[in-house]
């Protein structure tokens, strides 16, 4: 292991194989949630998959979760607006100090979503989405933590990124704006990316980027559910399915010392009545995770068709040259269970099949005749469910 003092904070990728600068291993094992790393030429020649103009029109577009940041240098205030924004809205913007940002770019455009392909050595059912901001110059969202990792593509123009990698960074708010924004940031490194560099952050490191000069940076998140959110699901799930005659019970109960006492019997027999609930099943919980993680923090679910074919219709399409696209918005995972076979996780619907159907479906874009003919019987029966559900999409109109 090499020590944490000998590892750089900078590096640069223009003559490596990987946009990291390094093998995915070596990465996760010195930078992933340990410390900051800016990659510089991570995508040497890099051109922006969109322009400002494509993602202001996508700002204003039913749907989008679109934020405008305001700066007002003078009076040191901050202001933040939600869209989806009128069109009239970005012409009147002044020169200066304002940021808008477009999260979940990669359900609405291909190319964007393209970028993800260069994280496959990061878990699919992490990535969060991909984020797209423009900011004119001296734009920003202010110093702050994310409690996220996250992947800061510099697109175009240059943006100039302050980090503190202090140990024990401040991190007192402001309470007089409604970003949380921190009151005390003192930065330790101070670097301008330009396009093509990256910066990759772990969770709670305190930031600020600054534009200096118009520019686009893409942001790629892998937000985690913190303990809270994932014991709240858990329960919900538990309380969900408990029948209503699992409850505390006390058959053995004896005369009691004092009555007003909760003894160490009564805390035994409380958490026996939880015991009923089988929270150690390890299928069970791993049903609730694959469930709960395939639909946390998606935006929108695909909708159930009313038009879809049937499984014959379906096929015949796929002789002909229709193909299968998963939708934008679908989250796919699987995992093995204790059977030897495989549990298939989309939005939150789970799926039983063999363990290279699961393996194939998770990973697949687009579903033509070939690959939908090597699938098992199962296999094929859960693609007809999930086309049905709006998870796939038939590029033909034209069924027979």
């Amino acid at each position: 292991m090499v020590s944490a003092r000998a590892i750089p904070f900078e590096i640069d990728a223009a003559r490596g194989p990987f946009p990291l600068g390094m093998s995915p291993e070596v990465f996760l094992r010195d930078y992933w949630q340990k410390k900051p790393l800016l990659i510089r030429n991570a995508f040497p020649n890099f051109i922006s998959p969109l322009e400002p103009e494509d993602l202001a029109g996508l700002a204003c577009e039913e749907g989008t979760l679109a934020r405008l940041v305001e700066y007002d240098r003078a009076n040191d205030r901050w202001s933040l607006r939600h869209g989806p924004f009128a069109e009239e809205v970005f012409p009147a913007l002044p020169d200066l100090d304002w940021t808008v940002l477009v999260q979940d770019v990669d359900k609405w455009d291909a190319d964007v979503r393209a970028l993800l392909e260069h994280f496959q050595f990061l878990p699919r059912w992490r990535m969060d989405d991909i984020m797209i901001s423009f900011a004119a110059t001296g734009g920003s969202v202010g110093a702050h933590i994310d409690q996220y990792d996250v992947f800061l593509l510099q697109a175009q123009g240059q943006r100039r990124w302050m980090i503190d990698t202090d140990p024990n960074p401040a991190s007192d708010y402001r309470n007089d704006v409604d970003i949380r924004l921190l009151s005390t940031f003192t930065p330790t490194h101070d670097w301008v990316l330009h396009p093509g560099d990256m910066l990759y952050l772990p969770p709670g490191v305190p930031h600020h980027g600054v534009a200096v000069d118009p520019c686009l940076t893409i942001s790629v998140g892998l937000r985690a559910p913190s303990a809270g959110e994932l014991l709240s699901d858990y329960a919900d799930t538990l309380t969900a399915d408990a029948p209503d005659t699992l409850r505390y019970v006390d058959p053995d109960l004896s005369l009691p010392a004092d009555p007003c006492e909760i003894d160490a019997s009564a805390l035994a027999r409380a958490e026996a009545a939880l015991r009923q609930l089988h929270m150690d099943d390890p299928d069970r919980f791993g049903d609730w995770f694959g469930s709960f993680i395939t639909t946390y923090r998606c935006a929108v679910m695909p909708a159930a068709s009313e038009t879809a074919p049937n499984q014959a219709q379906l096929e015949q399409a796929l002789k002909t040259g229709a193909l299968l696209l998963r939708h934008p918005w679908s989250r796919m995972a699987w995992r093995r269970d204790s059977h030897g076979g495989a549990r298939l996780y989309v939005g939150g619907q789970s799926h039983s099949m063999d363990i290279a159907d699961a393996r194939h479906l998770a990973a697949a874009e687009g579903i033509g005749s070939a690959q939908y003919t090597s699938l098992t019987a199962r296999g094929r029966s859960a693609v007809v469910e999930l086309l049905a559900t709006g998870h796939y999409q038939l590029d033909s109109e034209d069924l027979p």
